[in-house]
């Protein structure tokens, strides 16, 4: 008996040791391959340095996206004879867009159908009234392509878009040749598609002419059969439940070279009629000066929608360029013109030295593609480069070669990998850099750029001669009068620019004498970097001297003094001693670890504070002071004044100055639009229009008394706050939401302050007419520091303003006023001020010098030495 107990209790123990094996098999089995299922979905997902671009991964390498060398836009630039490599350099700025198409389709969706360039270049009847060919030039500031006519109904060769069609007396764009440039055969591109059996084109790499100067089509991959079954033109113009779909995949693809923000109304020859251009017209590196950014990247103008209002306040000419790769700083900043790249290179050899580490060190330079010659001067291997810094901050300073491939990543050249990097348009997590490394592995497309942008560069040293208003005074009338009138002022002129001007505004200066001959504020002689400020301060305290003044003055008098002079130099100017807006000089973009880390050199990042600013409450005008941060911030490059005549309006973000004088409301008052933007619209670029806006301009940066004012503070403060113009909300339709939000129905009974089931819109509001734009978009997410108490400490402040905000809009009644609204964001306006990357939202202040506002100890000029001074600037 005891033997068989024995027995059964060893079997109920082994029973019981099979039961344990089998379940640990099975929790392991559950286990790995729960482990297995996660490696899967995290191998399998975009990740940062893990992804290939479309062409890659069609099996197209760099070396199959050859440029062009037609020289179809020879009669651009005053028909300057270029050599191949010249040709081929302007053709990748204006017709190359490396890809970037993507980039652009998918901000259709992450915009919530705000921007849709297939609108704009549209000129169907249904779309607002001043869309269109016909009025392009006056509503957009945007170049009509001389060969292109506007279309006059459906074309069934474009899936029945309405587009611009190639004029037939015009030489075939070669460019949509795609023999020659072979397009991308991705997705599917190259495939029939929908029920009627239609092909998609796979195309050209260079894609579409579309009727505007730096825009191209190309075939949309995601085009499949799904898509051309429910594509539907006439919905896409006129059904805002079909159009605002994040759904719907558009038939093509539009994308953007440089040229769409370079190119514009040659100053010497201007066109007759700027919708209507010719060829001989139009300058390849002048600027999109009459661009009104509002207009182009928000198709519908719902000025009632906060989207509107924050593009509104990039005025006509300016955008702000990091707005897709978002530091969370509002900061429009001008389109350059190009001018004298040659002379700019030459004056970096003295004051552009930096210094390269890490990732910096892997963008390309001229010595990797030119032997010998004078490109070769500005790298000396492994670390150091003499470079222009074409930012406004003076962040892209790695080469110019460098800042060139710089603007294709940021235009959406390899958006495959950057959209990994950062949360596009709206921020909130953290960015990390692109390496230089892995967008040449892994984009075909950025690699080719590579190979380009020194042909490029070709192409600017013969392109960029300046347009001197003293060539048109035998042929043009206006000219002739506007010099005439003061041709007598202008030796004093000269004198003053000397003593006052010259030393931020000319790349020709004296000698530096003994005691700090060894400042070239460069890293030889220990200047760059983080002992920058005092050798800034020892030249800045030089040019006040009579030694200085006197040499200067000479070399102004010197007949061949504007020959070769870039007239700006390589210097980083303190904000401090500027007194401009600091939000540009805030930008974060280019610090160590952000996005363009490897595009700003080691100079820049240990570059120090340039000390405390004053900025002003937006609401009671009382001053306040803000620390400026070291580690690049705080500091603005000269900007050139070659042609200062054709350029205006003036300061950093055309803030100072009107486009066109001539409308005196819309000079005072730019954002009054009236009816549908028709009081409005841009001026013809002719040189008398030009001289007036000149004069408007110069004469508000030299009696800054003159500017506008803030239509609430007034005299309070020293200049005008972007606010917005009308009550608005942050709107999002119905259709671009998440699947599992969807279906809205009866959900605005229960939250009647966030849905507007009549438009099918969800709508976050009100914000009231005339609240600040930049208290709301230069609202910092997160928290700089590295310090998790303090991190912490951010995070709630920001949580409160958001439970703050959201609980005082759930009180107020259906359709509030703009006074009820205002009363719950003044419980919220300290504390988001508090939270800002940038404070300062005065627009128009600052550049006192020569007048009695400026800071730096020296009087104003007089009323006649500024205005010798104007007729001298007139003939720069």
């Amino acid at each position: 008996m005891a033997a068989k107990k024995d027995e059964e209790v060893a079997i109920v123990s082994n029973t019981r040791e099979h039961g344990r094996a089998v379940i640990l098999v099975v929790l392991f089995i559950v286990v790995a391959g729960a482990v297995i299922a996660f490696s899967w979905w995290w191998y399998s997902r975009p990740r940062p340095g893990h992804v290939k671009d479309e062409a890659l991964q069609a099996g197209r390498d760099a070396s199959t996206f050859t440029a062009s060398d037609d020289p179809y836009f020879k009669d651009m630039d005053g028909g300057i004879p270029l050599d191949k490599a010249e040709i081929q350099g302007r053709n990748t700025w204006i017709v190359w867009t490396a890809g970037n198409d993507r980039l652009w389709d998918q901000l259709v969706y992450r915009s919530a159908g705000a921007l849709d360039f297939l609108k704009i270049l549209s000129s169907n009847p249904s779309l607002p009234p001043l869309l269109g060919r016909d009025h392009r030039w006056e509503y957009l500031g945007l170049i009509n392509d001389p060969c292109f006519e506007k279309a006059t109904g459906p074309d069934p060769q474009r899936w029945n878009l309405w587009l611009d069609k190639h004029r037939p007396d015009c030489a075939p764009d070669p460019f949509e040749d795609e023999k020659k440039y072979p397009g991308v055969p991705f997705g599917a591109r190259g495939k029939t598609v929908g029920p009627k059996g239609e092909k998609l084109e796979v195309g050209s790499y260079y894609g579409y002419g579309t009727g505007i100067v730096g825009l191209r089509l190309f075939p949309n991959p995601d085009f499949d059969d799904k898509a051309a079954a429910h594509w539907d033109a006439e919905k896409y113009y006129n059904d805002p439940n079909y159009y605002n779909d994040k759904n719907l995949v558009r038939p093509f693809r539009v994308g953007m070279s440089c040229g769409f923000c370079h190119v514009g109304p040659n100053p010497l020859n201007p066109p007759a009629d700027p919708n209507n251009p010719k060829w001989e017209n139009l300058s390849s590196n002048v600027g999109a000066q009459y661009f009104w950014i509002d207009r182009i990247f928000y198709w519908s103008g719902d000025k009632s929608n906060f989207v509107w209002q924050l593009f509104h306040t990039s005025r006509p000419g300016s955008l702000d360029t990091s707005f897709v790769s978002t530091d969370n700083i509002n900061n429009p900043r001008t389109m350059n013109a190009v001018y004298l790249l040659g002379d700019r290179l030459e004056h970096a050899r003295q004051w552009g030295k930096e210094t390269l580490a890490g990732g910096q060190k892997d963008n390309k330079q001229f010595n990797d593609y030119i032997p010998e010659g004078p490109l070769t001067k500005y790298y000396q291997p492994p670390d150091t480069v003499w470079t222009p810094r074409v930012l406004k901050d003076g962040s892209d300073s790695v080469g110019a070669l460098g800042a060139l491939n710089r603007v294709y990543l940021n235009i959406g050249t390899f958006s495959e990998e950057w959209l990994l990097h950062f949360n596009a348009l709206v921020g909130g997590k953290p960015i990390t850099p692109i390496p230089i490394s892995v967008a040449r592995k892994n984009s075909a497309y950025f690699a080719a750029t590579e190979s380009q942008t020194p042909a490029m560069a070709l192409f600017f040293l013969k392109s960029t001669a300046a347009h001197h208003l003293e060539d048109l005074r035998n042929t043009d009338p206006d000219a002739k009068k506007a010099l005439a009138t003061d041709d007598a002022l202008v030796p004093r002129g000269k004198v003053v620019f000397a003593e006052r001007c010259a030393r931020c505004h000319s790349s020709k200066l004296p000698t530096l004498p003994a005691d700090i001959a060894g400042i070239t504020l460069d890293t030889g002689s220990g200047c760059a970097g983080k002992n920058y400020l005092d050798c800034w301060n020892k030249y800045w305290n030089w040019t006040k001297t009579d030694e200085f003044k006197k040499a200067m003055t000479a070399m102004v008098n010197q007949p061949d003094f504007l020959d070769h002079n870039y007239l700006s130099s390589e210097l980083r100017v303190p904000v401090t001693l500027l007194q401009t807006n600091a939000c540009s000089p805030l930008a974060t973009n280019a610090l160590a670890d952000n996005i363009w880390d490897n595009f700003s050199s080691q100079s820049y990042k240990e570059l120090p504070s340039v000390g405390t600013i004053t900025w002003y409450h937006p609401y009671t005008g009382e001053p306040k002071t803000y620390q400026m941060p070291a580690g690049g911030r705080g500091y603005t490059r000269p900007p050139s004044l070659v042609s200062l005549w054709s350029t205006a309006p003036f300061l950093l973000n055309n803030s100072v100055g009107s486009i066109d004088p001539d409308n005196p409301k819309c000079a005072e008052n730019w954002e009054s639009y009236g009816d549908e933007g028709k009081d409005c619209l841009n001026p013809t670029p002719s040189v008398a229009k030009r001289l007036k806006s000149f004069d408007n301009s110069i004469h508000e940066m030299l009696w800054p008394e003159t500017r506008a004012k803030d239509a609430l503070l007034g005299d309070k403060i020293p200049g005008k706050i972007d606010r917005t113009t009308e009550q608005s909300y942050l709107k999002i339709s119905y259709g671009y939401l998440p699947d599992a939000l969807q279906d809205l129905r009866g959900f605005g009974r229960y939250f009647p302050w966030l849905v507007n089931e009549k438009d099918k819109m969800i709508e976050l509001g009100p914000i009231p007419t005339g609240t600040p734009v930049g208290l709301l978009t230069n609202l910092n997410p997160l928290s700089e520091s590295a310090d998790p108490a303090e991190r912490l400490a951010h995070d709630k402040k920001l949580l409160d303003i958001v439970v703050r905000l959201d609980s005082d809009l759930k009180k107020l009644p259906p359709h509030p006023s703009d006074e009820q609204a205002r009363k719950v964001f003044a419980n919220a306006v300290d504390q988001l001020l508090d939270l800002s990357k940038c404070p300062d939202l005065i627009v128009n202040r600052g550049h006192y010098f020569g007048t009695d506002k400026f800071l730096g100890g020296e009087p104003g000029l007089s009323n006649q030495d500024k205005n010798a001074l104007i007729a001298f600037l007139k003939r720069l």
